[in-house]
């Protein structure tokens, strides 16, 4: 088996571009969201798809056209900055948007957690490489270990595997050598507690 092959395709499968769409579709198919409106679910998604997937996309081809990054997968911490400013920014607009719609408060708090998290790994990338994969892993099981405390749904099935699929991209990561050990620690420990912290406290 080509394990390098494996370890991308887990790489792109749980990219931090797509975890937000993962958990839009969990939310709305396994909570109170459910019973909303099919017209109402689909502005959802558009939303969460335009700021968390296409917007950043752009901004990272701008750059890139721009030669401001040497490639999408933003391995050097250096590049990181201006596209970690701009999933700051969008994601920050996503919650800004969903807070036209009161019901959806913890899909708005949600966004402004990745905000956080987003924020998060700006700081730090201006000293140290932190991976942006784990700590949207962190981030998600973060958001599903809420939601069970807080009564958001039995989500302990979808919980259980968020981990598993933590610890499979953890272990790409390593295998590829994107990151070391506590550059992987570090991202789910930091993106679970300022995901948590915000989810809690905003």
């Amino acid at each position: 088996m080509n394990y390098t092959k494996l370890a991308h395709g887990v790489s792109w499968a749980l990219h931090p571009f797509v975890l937000p769409l993962y958990l839009m579709a969990l939310l709305l198919t396994r909570t109170a969201f459910a019973y909303y409106p099919a017209g109402v679910k689909i502005y959802l998604l558009w939303v969460v798809a335009l700021y968390a997937i296409v917007l950043p996309l752009l901004g990272l081809a701008v750059l890139r056209s721009l030669g401001r990054i040497s490639d999408y997968r933003l391995d050097d911490r250096r590049e990181r900055l201006w596209p970690l400013v701009i999933g700051t920014v969008c994601y920050a607009l996503c919650a800004l948007t969903l807070s036209k719609i009161p019901s959806v408060i913890f899909l708005r708090k949600f966004m402004l957690a990745a905000a956080c998290c987003e924020a998060m790994c700006l700081a730090v990338s201006f000293r140290w490489k932190i991976s942006l994969h784990l700590t949207g892993m962190g981030a998600a099981v973060a958001l599903l270990a809420v939601m069970n405390v807080a009564g958001g749904g039995d989500q302990v099935v979808p919980l259980a595997a968020t981990l598993c699929a933590a610890g499979t991209l953890a272990s790409a990561r390593l295998y590829l050598g994107c990151h070391n050990g506590a550059q992987v620690a570090a991202g789910f420990l930091g993106g679970f507690v300022v995901a948590a912290l915000a989810v809690l406290l905003l």
